[in-house]
């Protein structure tokens, strides 16, 4: 069964047209799960549902694991391309050194992106959370028509 599967896996992946339409299933997948979540918030907002009891536990987790995570990834990441820089510098083969020196600039690259988005992250939650709160409880408001204004 495994072998079935990895060979399957294999052909799959070797298809560039089966990668793209992959992707694009992918990207519209996650299209829709967020059209269904933003409705559904929207939805709820209408009819005046509170999410504070649910969105306030998720945000603490979040901000509880942000700063440990942070601090694995920079030193993991600092071992990692520390590591690569010595294999780069031992490497004899021109071949060779081209290979670790590209994986060492892939390593640093990642790792910055890693680092910017965990960043981005932590910064964007509080605004995030205020949006989502205000969104919420302007919801019933600004669903009502006053009706005064056109009949005088």
């Amino acid at each position: 069964m495994k072998n079935k599967v990895m060979k399957m896996v294999k052909g799959f992946t070797s298809n560039p047209k089966a990668v793209m339409a992959a992707k694009i299933m992918a990207a519209a997948i996650v299209a829709v799960i967020g059209a269904v979540a933003y409705s559904t918030g929207a939805f709820a907002a209408e009819v005046g549902a509170d999410f504070s009891g649910v969105t306030s536990p998720i945000v603490g987790l979040i901000n509880s694991l942000v700063n440990p995570l942070l601090a694995i990834v920079g030193a993991g990441g600092t071992i990692f391309c520390i590591f690569l820089g010595v294999k780069f510098a031992t490497a004899e083969e021109p071949q060779e050194k081209e290979k670790r020196k590209q994986a060492l600039k892939t390593a640093i690259i990642g790792f910055f992106l890693i680092f910017v988005l965990m960043a981005a992250l932590k910064l964007s939650i509080k605004p995030m959370t205020e949006w989502y709160t205000s969104a919420t409880k302007g919801a019933n408001s600004t669903i009502q028509v006053s009706t005064e204004a056109t009949t005088k």
